[in-house]
């Protein structure tokens, strides 16, 4: 415990006349400033690749269907040239796992690098911001705007403001719901009025929680309801990378001229100029030290060293760093969390390769029917199945069918199936047994399903032949 980043008590003190805390602070409207740098780059090119991802992919065609695609009532999930069932979604699971290890790993390593690139909350937040920029104008302006009454070019800024965030609220929307429903037979029908409605209930959800989420609850979604803000500061250490301003080199802070020697006067490198805080999306001030609410964009390293630039003063007063180094320590690289969190997360990764490449191509589902038995006009006992074989591959397979469990066990129905690409083939199918062969009133048998072309494939799957008591 004495490597993790210590907490304060924050809480403001009681009230000696009884008032009561609010837990909640009203919402105090954020103007972001405009900057440039490295880090916004990286932003803009990793959203970029995001937004190429996700509204690229539901557009591509693969085997003659949608290459992304959950076919729900179908039960079907195409990703490529790949088909899943209901029955593999313990895959879906290990994906889901390798992920947060993934999120655990890369926390400890770099902090919260994730919210701050590639949350969709936050990726979404930028692209809002950047509407308003080009209707209402930078920081200054949209304060001005918003201070100002009510007026035609007012109203028409905000209009066209607002106009923006619900057409990406939209498109967002419509392309999510896309890829639950073939996104042009979708598209098509959505804008000619034959969609169904809840095609038309779904979209609208999903427009409306986009233009809330980025365009009204931006940082609170961070700060109050994302669970991840929680945990983060139990996954951090003094090793863990975050933003975090240099009060060594920075105080005491204040204004002066460029070339001033601001150093005999007692100043640090920082002039106090508040672009940090200007910039940050969750409007919190870096030079008070780490926050919960800071999600770690690095907007205020980029506005801070454009600073440094034309002060000619050496970047880095808030920066990438560690607790140890910001305390004069030597940062550890490896440490045992993070290793940790290193090997479970390719021995989950290597597992779950290995149960995608052994994962078998062919399924077959045996539900015994409700009767228990019948004696056929030959004497035989006959138990009657239904069989349900789905093929999870892209191309069609031949298979054929038998069964084993019980002597003179005789298979009654269809022995070779044929089944298409991605499809499912269901019927009926009865075996019978001589009554004395029968060594008691209820026997295990086994299904065998086995490729015709390829013997390498094949499934099996048990069930119970039920007889007439054996005395």
């Amino acid at each position: 415990m004495s490597n993790q980043i210590p907490v304060h008590n924050v809480t403001p003190p009681a009230n000696t006349e009884g008032d009561s805390v609010d837990l909640y602070a009203s919402r105090r409207k954020i103007y972001t400033r405009a900057f440039t740098g490295l880090f916004r780059n990286l932003r803009i090119g990793g959203g970029v690749l995001l937004f190429l991802l996700y509204f690229g992919t539901v557009w591509l065609n693969w085997g003659g269907h949608q290459a992304v695609w959950w076919d729900l009532p179908e039960r079907k999930f195409y990703i490529f040239g790949a088909t899943f069932w209901p029955q593999d979604f313990i895959l879906l699971s290990g994906i889901l796992i390798v992920s947060a290890f993934g999120l655990f790993f890369i926390t400890v390593f770099a902090g919260r690098v994730w919210c701050g690139y590639t949350c969709p909350q936050s990726v979404w937040t930028w692209i809002f911001m950047w509407c308003e920029k080009v209707t209402e104008g930078d920081r200054n302006q949209r304060i001005k705007l918003d201070r100002a009454p009510m007026s035609a070019g007012k109203f028409g800024r905000k209009f066209a403001k607002h106009g923006l965030w619900l057409l990406i609220g939209l498109v967002t929307g419509l392309t999510f719901v896309g890829y639950f429903a073939p996104i042009r037979e979708l598209t098509s029908a959505f804008f000619t009025g034959q969609a169904d409605g809840w095609s038309y209930f779904w979209v609208g959800f999903f427009t409306l929680a986009t233009y809330a989420n980025a365009g009204w609850l931006r940082e609170q979604v961070c700060i109050y309801m994302c669970p991840y803000a929680r945990f983060q500061s139990v996954m951090f250490d003094k090793d863990t990378l975050i933003v975090s301003y240099d009060p060594r080199r920075g105080e005491k802070r204040g204004p002066r001229k460029k070339d001033m020697d601001y150093q005999a006067q007692g100043l640090g490198d920082c002039i106090d100029c508040t672009l940090c805080v200007q910039v940050c999306p969750t409007g919190i001030d870096i030079r008070d030290g780490l926050q919960i609410e800071c999600i770690g964009c690095a907007a205020c390293i980029d506005a801070c060293d454009t600073v440094m630039d034309k002060m000619n003063y050496p970047r880095g007063l808030i920066s990438y760093t560690t607790e140890h180094n910001l305390s004069g320590q030597v940062t550890r690289k490896l440490r045992p969390r993070l290793v940790g969190y290193a090997v479970v997360l390719l021995v989950m990764i290597g597992v779950l390769t290995g149960a995608f490449l052994t994962r078998s191509l062919v399924g077959l589902d045996v539900s015994k029917d409700r009767m228990l038995y019948r004696e056929t006009a030959e004497g035989r006992i006959q138990n009657v199945y239904s069989l349900k074989v789905m093929n999870k591959d892209q191309v069609e397979h031949t298979y054929v069918l038998d069964a084993t469990g019980l002597p003179d066990l005789k298979l009654q129905g269809l022995r070779e199936i044929k089944v298409p690409a991605g499809d499912i083939f269901t019927m009926p199918l009865g075996l019978s047994v001589a009554p004395q062969a029968l060594p008691s009133a209820t026997n295990e048998v086994r299904f065998i399903l086995r490729d015709v072309q390829n013997g390498d494939i094949q499934v099996q799957a048990k069930s119970r032949f039920i007889g007439p008591h054996v005395r």
